[in-house]
């Protein structure tokens, strides 16, 4: 069985609807929808931006969007989502916007249409909340980070 389609509406008339970059990608690239009077946006070293889609997005029931980092953009320029996976719930109606934060040493420029994530929409679990005095045994119990080991068996 495929999956509802997502609706998207577009908010711009210069908005860029999401495609995919291949047949078998996962995510839809987003591109940033920048104002015509100032169609660039420059984010210094450390600096965090939410950057405008100029679309609004409708998902289905049960669904969530999962607005991650493009490698390349990460990778070459430093440009990265800072709460990947971003989460858009599927009662969310407003603007699609991306939060970026530039971990490059240099500014890093992004145009109008860049892309500058990716949008995965994936199946959400909704469990129910259950509050209990205790929790069952486990081998790794409480260990926490780290606790499995670091280093992978060596020959």
């Amino acid at each position: 069985m495929s999956p509802p389609p997502v609706r998207f509406r577009i908010l711009d008339d210069r908005a860029i609807v999401p495609s995919r970059g291949s047949e078998q990608a996962a995510g839809l690239d987003l591109a940033a929808c920048l104002p015509s009077e100032e169609p660039s946006l420059t984010l210094d070293p450390g600096q965090i931006a939410i950057v405008p889609t100029g679309l609004a997005i409708a998902i289905p029931n049960g669904y969530e969007g999962q607005v991650r980092p493009r490698s390349g953009l990460a990778t070459k320029r430093g440009l990265t989502v800072p709460n990947a996976p971003g989460t858009i719930d599927a009662d969310y109606r407003g603007e699609l916007r991306v939060a970026l934060i530039n971990l490059s040493k240099e500014p890093q420029t992004i145009y109008h249409g860049d892309r500058i994530a990716q949008l995965v929409i994936a199946a959400v679990a909704m469990c129910e909340v259950v509050v209990v005095d205790d929790l069952d045994e486990t081998v790794r119990g409480v260990g926490g980070f780290g606790s499995t080991g670091l280093a992978s068996t060596h020959s």
